[in-house]
């Protein structure tokens, strides 16, 4: 773990703790991000930081550092875990000092990364879901990378309640509220075309296939919807190529998507 309180990295867990005075903590005025650690390499970190600092910019907190600095620290906190697959999750909070709502009697932002061991997921299989009843973040929260997860714990634990794997949330007028925007399948034929629009939940039940995509699930086909099987019920073909794109392009991708590991 690094924290810039103490201005260094530790691999001593008793040592990873953050002050309860920060308010990441009290008031949830912080942001995150993640990137995956695959065979001693970064996946995608250049494209996570700049979310980060785009994140960061909207909850009006400033970098105690700058970039190139913060992805050094990021690199030094992997290389110092020995982690060769895992994941690295950072945050960025408008600081510690007092228990107030406004950051202002604070000191300084504060930054802190932690690395943890994790092999990726060998569990591919179809998926359920269900719609669900918690109300969606209004747009200016959903597009910043905040630690205010509470309406997404919330629900995650109604789809457990209901013995689902996920909760799909839908906008103020009743659309889909997310779904993936780029696909290189088109060029082989194996799908039409890509496009983002607003979908309806009679028209997303409706599809030939369903996927969750994700840094934690990768890809995950979902086979049925509130009581809606989704297209014959089973893992489709788009699906596992799209999963089998993502793990080749997490393992052999070029530079610009992996940054090694000097351990």
């Amino acid at each position: 773990m690094y924290s810039s309180i103490f201005g260094g990295i530790t691999t001593d867990t008793a040592a990873m703790v953050i002050p309860m005075d920060d308010h990441m903590v009290h008031r949830g005025h912080g942001i995150f991000d993640t990137a995956a650690i695959v065979e001693g390499h970064l996946y995608e970190l250049d494209q996570h930081l700049d979310r980060c600092v785009r994140s960061a910019s909207m909850a009006k907190i400033s970098l105690p550092f700058d970039r190139e600095i913060m992805r050094s620290i990021l690199i030094q906190t992997v290389s110092a875990s020995k982690c060769r697959n895992g994941s690295l999750r950072y945050w960025l909070s408008a600081g510690h000092g007092d228990f107030h709502l406004s950051p202002s009697g604070c000191a300084e932002p504060t930054f802190y990364a932690i690395v943890t061991h994790s092999s990726a997921s060998s569990d591919h299989k179809g998926i359920k879901v269900i719609t669900s009843s918690i109300p969606i973040k209004p747009p200016v929260f959903a597009t910043m990378k905040s630690v205010n997860y509470l309406p997404n714990a919330l629900c995650q634990m109604e789809a457990e309640e209901n013995g689902c794997f996920a909760s799909i949330w839908l906008d103020s007028e009743g659309f889909v509220a997310e779904g993936p925007n780029m696909n290189e399948l088109v060029k082989k034929g194996d799908i039409r075309g890509v496009s983002t629009r607003d979908v309806s939940v009679e028209e997303g039940k409706k599809a030939e296939e369903m996927m969750l995509f994700g840094s934690g699930v990768l890809v995950r086909p979902i086979v049925q919807w509130d009581d809606q099987v989704i297209g014959n019920g089973n893992e489709g073909p788009v699906a596992r190529a799209l999963l089998e794109l993502l793990l080749e392009d997490m393992k052999s991708g070029p530079s610009t998507v992996r940054t090694p590991i000097p351990y």
